[in-house]
């Protein structure tokens, strides 16, 4: 669906390159946990990949077209939901009736089965919103657009308990076999049971790109106050019940995903990490 091809990239001539020599391929069906540091370019490579800077060398294809090019058929099958945004001081019906227009596949009944979730309504006025509740009309209106790819930055900030619970099932009802979510974060417990598929990079290399089936064919992860399962993982963290430890999963275990020993784990150790999905 989206190709990211020999990427470079730098705010300024004199700075330093904040993606370099990047590539990554994006599938549809797949919602897509993007992962890295602060600073690391999770926010720049969505940017790039809806076209909105343009890279020093390299290019993004989308559905083989150059998204630089800001072509109708493209903006009209890709939206992007950045951390920070404004929006009018007009009632979403308003609203509605101005953007919906750009997306041919937009639905204004979809609109209103997203915002029950969250228990509003298209009366409200933007104006008068808070930014949490900005953030669930906004996220709700990407939905409602049903272009086949949404790029959506740290969208589970500014939401409370509640909301991120919702935010779970808006994007669970909102997903087909044609549209592909990639999620930027580092809030990575609000998103690790709805991801499909892990990509993690760290200054320009990408240090895991897998499906969540494949992490967890090759690593088990489990609580334990074990000192002697302890010496057998290989990345671990204090937790409550002793350690939250990843191990290799010799004896085909199924288990759920631990983002944060995952995460930590691919930027301690990428090589052998990596290299167990090729042993």
């Amino acid at each position: 669906m989206l190709e990211v091809k020999d990427l470079s990239f730098s705010y300024g001539r004199r700075k330093k390159d904040v993606l370099s020599h990047f590539s990554l391929s994006l599938q549809p069906g797949q919602v897509y946990g993007l992962l890295g540091k602060n600073g690391t370019g999770k926010s720049t490579l969505l940017y790039l990949m809806s076209g909105l800077l343009t890279p020093r060398k390299g290019q993004v294809m989308y559905r083989g077209t150059d998204v630089r090019r800001r072509l109708p058929v493209t903006l009209g099958d890709l939206f992007l939901v950045p951390e920070e945004f404004e929006l009018p001081s007009v009632t979403l019906n308003r609203y509605i009736k101005l953007t919906s227009g750009f997306y041919p596949r937009f639905s204004t009944e979809d609109m209103k089965r997203y915002l029950d979730l969250f228990d509003l309504d298209t009366d409200v006025n933007l104006g008068a919103l808070s930014m949490g509740q900005k953030k669930k009309v906004f996220m709700c209106f990407a939905l409602a657009t049903h272009t086949s790819l949404l790029l959506m930055d740290e969208p589970t900030n500014g939401l409370d308990i509640p909301g991120k619970s919702q935010f779970r099932k808006l994007i669970a009802s909102g997903m087909d076999e044609e549209r592909c979510v990639v999620i930027s974060t580092h809030q990575v417990r609000d998103i690790d049971r709805m991801l499909d598929h892990i990509v993690i990079i760290d200054e320009s290399r990408v240090l895991l790109d897998r499906s969540v089936s494949d992490i967890c064919a090759a690593f088990s992860f489990r609580e334990s106050d074990d000192p002697a399962l302890a010496e057998r993982a290989l990345y671990a963290l204090p937790s409550l019940q002793g350690n939250s430890l990843m191990l290799p999963n010799e004896r085909g275990e199924e288990t759920e995903i631990n983002l944060e020993l995952l995460f930590g784990a691919a930027l301690a150790m990428p090589e052998r990490i990596a290299a167990m999905f090729h042993s």
